[in-house]
């Protein structure tokens, strides 16, 4: 009912919402008289605000189309490289005419990027992307909004998104490539990996986990508390719903977008108080473009998508109630999901200093439970002065945490190898 209730009130706000759009424009372009009026610059601004606090916001584009790469302007296309009900293999190809920069680009490490599926698309990643195309070339899940997945798909699980990162892996190939995954899927990915190295596969050559939930129990935050306090039948009861019939998953149970948008802006409100004033104020000031910045940031950070409730119920149970991994009692059909089977793996773990989502622990927690990687093999980092987001996107990502994810994986890719993903000794 509450999800039916949202989509009433969002029909109902959709002729404000226009209003404000045509209102901020009247009042703002160069070629209307009222632009010139007394306040107009004033009106303008309220106008506009008040249509991008009320606006739908739809999922945005990667927009990567060229990038520097070895000395030289590369273009990029996006690719689909392999399609599933839940989620996309997208793969950003790029191109050269220049004989000396495709034989560099041909060299260039493979990487597999795992984007969460937690509430925002895999485009908040575009920094990450962007930033590993100059060095690598790049893969990265872009996982499909529930409600746009039709009930005759079946259901999504947490194990289903385990099979789903190991068949990318396969499909890849594990042989040259290096895995990257952001916040939630570390859980997905580092089972994924322990069980294809227990079924004696190749794995990939190194696993980049940055501010996952490994082991909840280390530096517990506001998101584990949440978690752990309520059973899981409140989750089921409270924040489950069924997709409305306007949307082409109609009747599936998901955890609605909208839901957790607002656990995202609840976190820190006065933050997002304090945001939407300072662009209104720029709006006035004519400063467009910290106006334009507001305007990309809050694109990405309002466009979100629903879960399925399966995959989400999992999580909770899973990763934050029961702490199954850690403790070594996770098992995905049937297998006992063992990180200690992993051998010749290089693994980098990524946390920052001020991460409220994943707090200081869970994400090196892998390293202790990967036992059977030589400790050169393992390498940790805290990013003093990150949050959450600064591990991965913005300054500090680029400047900091890039170019020590560069050299590893430069590392383990030319770390000579032998067997089943094992690091021969020279």
């Amino acid at each position: 009912m509450l999800y039916q209730l949202h989509e009433f009130n969002r029909a109902m706000m959709a002729p404000v919402t226009y209003w404000a759009e045509a209102g901020a424009k009247i009042f703002s372009s160069s070629g209307s008289w009222f632009s010139q009026l007394p306040g107009a610059a004033r009106v303008a601004a309220g106008y506009e605000l008040l249509y991008r606090i009320g606006k739908d916001y739809e999922k945005p584009r990667f927009g990567i189309h060229s990038i520097e790469a070895h000395g030289a302007t590369v273009p990029v296309v996006e690719l689909t490289a392999l399609a599933r009900p839940f989620c996309r293999l997208q793969r950003f190809k790029r191109f050269s005419d220049e004989a000396k920069v495709i034989n560099e680009l041909k060299d260039d490490p493979v990487v597999l990027v795992v984007a969460p599926l937690s509430g925002h698309h895999a485009t908040l990643l575009r920094d990450t992307v962007r930033t590993m195309l100059a060095d690598h070339k790049v893969y990265i899940t872009d996982w499909v909004d529930a409600r746009m997945v039709p009930t005759s798909e079946g259901a999504f699980t947490l194990d289903d998104y385990v099979r789903y990162i190991q068949e990318f892996i396969r499909h890849i190939g594990a042989g040259n490539l290096h895995v990257i995954s952001v916040c939630q899927p570390t859980v997905p990915v580092l089972a994924a990996v322990s069980l294809m190295a227990a079924a004696g596969e190749a794995i990939p050559r190194s696993l980049t986990l940055m501010g996952g939930p490994i082991d909840t129990r280390e530096s517990p935050t506001k998101v584990n508390d949440l978690a752990t306090t309520k059973p899981l039948s409140w989750f089921e009861n409270h924040v489950i719903h069924e997709v409305p019939s306007n949307y082409p998953g109609r009747g599936r149970k998901v955890y609605p977008g909208f839901l957790q948008h607002a656990g995202f802006i609840a976190m820190n409100p006065g933050r997002h108080v304090s945001s939407h004033w300072d662009f209104y104020q720029d709006l006035v000031r004519g400063d467009l473009d910290d106006a334009e910045a507001h305007r990309r940031f809050y694109d990405e950070y309002n466009a979100v998508l629903d879960m399925p409730a399966e995959y989400y119920l999992d999580c909770i149970r899973i990763v934050f109630q029961q702490h199954l991994l850690p403790r070594g009692e996770w098992h995905v059909d049937g297998q006992r999901v063992a990180p200690e089977t992993i051998r010749g793996t290089a693994i980098f773990s990524i946390e920052g200093e001020f991460d409220d989502i994943s707090g200081a622990g869970q994400t090196r927690a892998a390293l202790a439970l990967c036992s059977g990687v030589d400790e050169a093999n393992k390498k940790h980092l805290t990013v003093a002065g990150a949050g959450h987001y600064g591990i991965f996107s913005g300054r500090r990502w680029r400047e900091v945490v890039y170019p020590q994810v560069r050299e590893f994986i430069a590392a383990a890719h030319d770390a000579p190898r032998s067997g089943r993903g094992r690091l021969r000794a020279v």
